[in-house]
């Protein structure tokens, strides 16, 4: 079946509509197990949201298993004076318009062009941050001090390299 634009635009405002009823009915909170027991009901608007063909969402799940190992991989380096965790991996946005990808974070910042990317790509999400918590007059400051930073006060763009 072909989902055209507007189809699958009706179809997301429908599903929101029904996830915003689930939280009211719920004292304000649905939990990810009551949303996929809705969604098994044929007729529910979040049912085509998920995929229901077990081999296909198998197959995605260890996927979305393989980036959360990707994401969650850190190491102890030497150099780091408090021993904190580093992450091993990014996922740079250029390389996620391929088939995806991560590379490991030393090599990306020493490389200028990808060490640029990985810049931009984080004031993207600290944007993004702000935009979703501006409301909070405590980060107030917070946002400031990121407005500071040299080209934070527009969005970049991420170009391939």
């Amino acid at each position: 079946m072909n989902i055209t634009a507007i189809e699958k635009r009706q179809s997301l405002a429908a599903a929101a509509t029904a996830l915003q009823s689930m939280a009211k009915a719920r004292g304000g909170i649905v939990s990810p197990q009551e949303v996929l027991e809705e969604a098994r009901k044929e007729n529910s608007p979040l049912h085509s949201c998920f995929t229901w063909d077990n081999s296909v969402a198998g197959e995605r799940y260890r996927l979305a298993q393989a980036r959360v190992l990707l994401r969650v991989t850190v190491q102890y380096l030497p150099a780091n004076k408090d021993r904190s965790p580093t992450r091993v991996f990014v996922s740079l946005t250029p390389d996620r318009s391929r088939d995806g990808g991560y590379r490991v974070l030393a090599d990306v910042l020493d490389d200028a062009r990808l060490r640029d990317v990985m810049l931009a790509d984080a004031l993207n999400e600290l944007g993004s941050f702000e935009r979703k918590y501006k409301k909070l007059s405590e980060l107030a400051g917070v946002f400031k001090a990121i407005r500071k930073v040299p080209g934070s006060h527009k969005p970049k763009t991420v170009v391939g390299y």
